[in-house]
């Protein structure tokens, strides 16, 4: 039987952690913690907690992802695009085909949702 009502302890999830490419790095040394809390079976829609210490990387997009900011303070600046400035209570939807950068100000937890192409 398949659980349609999931409920996560995330003491119970293991976290992977890691960093953007080295390439991609354009200031600090940005580290990342993720949970990954669901995943679709056949894998293309997949959902969790992230969270990155302070510094700025490049990112580019294929994949469509929600997310929602519990805490911190993150600058996401498409490429010829205005800064925006996301916080506690924002919310954002990247497009594939997004390039830009990801600049996190003080450390940034944000609730995700990715769906691969």
């Amino acid at each position: 039987m398949i659980e349609h009502l999931l409920r996560f302890d995330l003491a119970a999830v293991t976290p992977d952690h890691g960093a953007p490419p080295p390439e991609r790095v354009l200031s600090g040394s940005p580290r990342f913690t993720t949970w990954n809390l669901e995943e679709t079976p056949d894998g293309k829609v997949f959902s969790g907690l992230w969270e990155a210490t302070p510094g700025k990387w490049r990112i580019a997009y294929e994949e469509w992802e929600f997310c929602s900011i519990l805490s911190g303070r993150s600058v996401v600046q498409a490429d010829g695009g205005a800064p925006q400035t996301f916080g506690p209570g924002d919310h954002l939807v990247i497009r594939p085909g997004f390039v830009g950068t990801w600049e996190v100000v003080e450390t940034t937890r944000k609730v995700y949702v990715i769906r691969l192409p």
